[in-house]
């Protein structure tokens, strides 16, 4: 076989006319909208799990300062002062602190114990709300995803009943671009959609993960209140450095 008989066979060689790029084509604006409006809630559903998932990191990590630091104190507002700044741990130190300052300075508060619980509790549900912000959004994600994609299924196969209405005949090269696109656009729905569900509730089971432990430490400063520092939870070794290896001996 020559040179001249496999070029004249690629040419022969049929067009692929009912790809991707095609089917989009044939859906014309609406087809394209409706690609956008998925290509948009997919990245925002990824950016929103690689942030909230480095966020959660972070706290979770900012607890082993609790466990080896905080508790070593004699007083909270020394305790606190070992906590890294800006974190939820610091926070919830630092209102029990302030509670506790302005509840001496209040003439009939009620029972400190209780007006500190209450500011603690406070803190813990705006720690919480700032935990699940954009959590919504996967929700939203994960719901209409589907419907959006089914919306492009309906139009496709509307658009394949108006070829076949007008050509009088099923054949398959009339409406293989809109049912094309009508598959095409449920896939990517699903798509969009399996991801941001998935995302949503492995955050939530996190974030439940550390409020509990944010309602283990501030039962732990309420018990160290109200005991007057005599009760509070054991205290976590420091991790050991690892030894310095000896040096070699030098020659003589």
């Amino acid at each position: 076989m020559n040179l001249y008989t496999l070029t004249a066979a690629a040419a022969e060689a049929p067009v692929n006319e009912f790809g991707f790029w095609k089917a989009m084509e044939e859906g014309g604006p609406v087809a394209w909208s409706i690609l956008a409006v998925m290509v948009i809630m997919s990245v925002g559903s990824f950016y929103i799990l690689f942030t909230k998932l480095f966020e959660q990191n972070k706290v979770m990590k900012q607890y082993n300062g609790v466990r080896t630091a905080f508790w070593r104190a004699p007083s909270l507002k020394e305790g606190a002062t070992k906590l890294e700044k800006n974190s939820a741990w610091r926070q919830l130190a630092d209102d029990a602190v302030t509670a506790q300052e302005h509840h001496s300075k209040m003439e009939g508060a009620g029972n400190e114990i209780h007006f500190v619980e209450e500011e603690l509790a406070h803190s813990q549900d705006t720690i919480n709300q700032s935990l699940s912000g954009g959590l919504s959004f996967l929700a939203s994600v994960g719901a209409t995803a589907p419907f959006i994609g089914l919306l492009g299924t309906v139009i496709g196969i509307y658009r394949a009943l108006i070829n076949i209405g007008i050509e009088g005949s099923a054949s398959i090269d009339k409406v293989a671009g809109p049912v094309g696109e009508a598959l095409i656009m449920t896939a990517i729905g699903l798509l969009v959609a399996v991801p941001a569900v998935l995302a949503f509730n492995w955050l939530q089971s996190r974030n439940r993960r550390i409020n509990a432990l944010m309602t283990d430490f501030s039962n732990d400063i309420v018990a160290f209140i109200g005991s007057n520092g005599a009760v509070k939870p054991a205290v976590a070794a420091p991790a050991a450095k690892p030894a310095a290896k000896p040096a070699p001996a030098k020659k003589a």
